[in-house]
């Protein structure tokens, strides 16, 4: 009986430090754990702050570089148009110039050339060229007048052009940093309205891209369109793997018929709930995770919709579509928590673009298509000085003409003295000799000897 409550005892020492033991051992592997997990969650903390330092810094980058080629951009643009400006000028005072000599050398020449001719023949043939000349002259000036007005319209038009466009650049600018700043506001409100339907999270994207389009003056029809239908080489409209139709939700134009497609995306529902659950409850954890990969999944159903394949014949094709996401928060949480996203998408042949890069990406086809319009109108400049050059050299050859003309008569008028002169083979010669003959001069005409070295000119009395 001793013996057994001897055991008993002993038995009971044993569990009890044994007991002690594990508990022991327990607290020690918890106390490890948290240590580690701790060491973990300061990691993780250390390595977030360093991507959103490293994107803020990408992002100031961007913005200083965008700024500085606009500033090069509307440099270069007021460098040339002062040049074009100054050019036209020369171009036209150096007309006007030319035009005002030659006219005063020829009409002197052409008063020296009258003097010398008689008073009755120079009357006659004044007034014959007079009205010839007249007549040159008004076909000639009326078109010069014209070309000159055609021509300082056309830089009048590019003047006020550039100068609107330059406006409304500065303008732009700065209605865009507004938006910015209170982009953060606007997408929290929007955000709460929009995680219902995806329909509705589709149209609210079009919506934004289509405003922010018309916001920079660009022209549905010709620098967009919108909903347009893709169709196979069939003419029948070309269909997704899913078997759905594939209507693009813009189609942007740039010059050179160069053109890419825009689908505007959506992945807020996800991305609503990371934000409005506690910091460091695994839930927000694995809501970050949804949302990434629910971009990621976005990414893919547009690379495998393959646009570019059904663009109409004559487009020349970039080979990757835009992926617009609207709300600028959502699409930089997925890009700071996952670093291959963007390369994974770009390799796709998909460009992912929030509200800033795709206002930097429209700004450069709006710049681009301001350039096209003003170089059409300094070729309407050209094309009007080539004009006003063409009508001068007609003027050239018209007075060489008249001056041809006025040659020949000069000739005749000498020919005419000739035959009127004292001496030789002339009619006055001969009527000299009938006078002396016993004919009678009629004494109420001039006299005979008073026409010596002048031109005979018979009289109708």
């Amino acid at each position: 009986m001793i013996e057994s409550i001897i055991i008993a005892i002993v038995a009971a020492i044993i569990i009890g430090v044994v007991v002690y033991s594990y508990s022991k051992r327990i607290s020690e592997l918890k106390d490890m754990h948290n240590q580690q997990t701790e060491e973990l969650k300061e990691a993780h903390s250390k390595q977030i702050a360093e991507l959103k330092e490293a994107h803020e810094a990408q992002l100031k980058q961007a913005k200083e570089t965008h700024e500085a080629q606009l500033k090069q951009v509307k440099e270069t643009q007021e460098k040339q148009l002062q040049q074009a400006k100054e050019t036209q000028e020369k171009q036209i005072e150096a007309l006007r110039e030319m035009n005002r000599e030659q006219m005063q050398s020829q009409m002197k020449l052409i008063r020296e050339q009258m003097q010398t001719t008689s008073e009755e023949i120079l009357k006659r043939r004044q007034e014959e060229l007079g009205e010839r000349n007249k007549e040159q002259v008004s076909k000639i000036i009326d078109p010069l007048t014209q070309s000159l007005k055609s021509m300082k319209e056309a830089f009048d038009k590019s003047k006020e052009q550039q100068s609107e466009a330059l406006t409304r650049l500065d303008a732009t600018i700065k209605v865009n940093m507004e938006k910015s700043a209170a982009l953060g506001e606007t997408a929290d409100r929007l955000t709460r309205a929009l995680t219902g339907e995806v329909k509705v999270q589709g149209n609210f994207g079009e919506l934004k891209l289509k405003q922010l389009l018309e916001d920079l003056e660009l022209k549905e029809g010709e620098q967009f369109d919108t909903q347009e239908t893709l169709r196979d080489k069939a003419g029948k409209q070309a269909k997704g793997d899913d078997g759905r139709g594939l209507v693009p939700d813009f189609i942007l134009h740039f010059p050179n018929n160069r053109h890419v497609v825009v689908d505007s995306k959506m992945s807020l529902t996800d991305y609503e709930r990371y934000m409005n659950a506690e910091d460091g409850t695994p839930e927000k954890s694995e809501y970050l995770k949804a949302h990434v990969a629910s971009v990621r999944a976005q990414v893919k159903r547009l690379a495998r919709k393959e646009y570019t394949k059904y663009l109409p014949d004559g487009y020349n094709r970039l080979n990757f579509a835009i992926m617009y996401v609207p709300i600028e928060g959502a699409l930089n949480l997925a890009l700071l928590n996952d670093s291959t996203l963007w390369r994974e998408a770009y390799d796709e042949g998909v460009m992912i673009l929030g509200p800033q890069t795709m206002y930097m990406n429209l700004r450069v086809l709006e710049m681009m298509w301001t350039q096209v319009r003003q170089l059409s109108n300094q070729q309407a400049m050209m094309d009007a000085a080539n004009v006003v050059v063409e009508r001068v050299q007609d003027f050239g050859m018209r007075f060489i003409d008249v001056e041809t003309s006025m040659n020949n008569t000069m000739e005749k008028m000498t020919k005419l003295k000739v035959s009127t002169a004292e001496s030789g083979r002339s009619i006055i010669t001969a009527a000299k000799s009938l006078l002396k003959a016993g004919a009678k001069e009629n004494k109420k005409k001039k006299s005979l000897d008073e026409m010596d070295n002048t031109v005979f000119i018979e009289s109708n009395e």
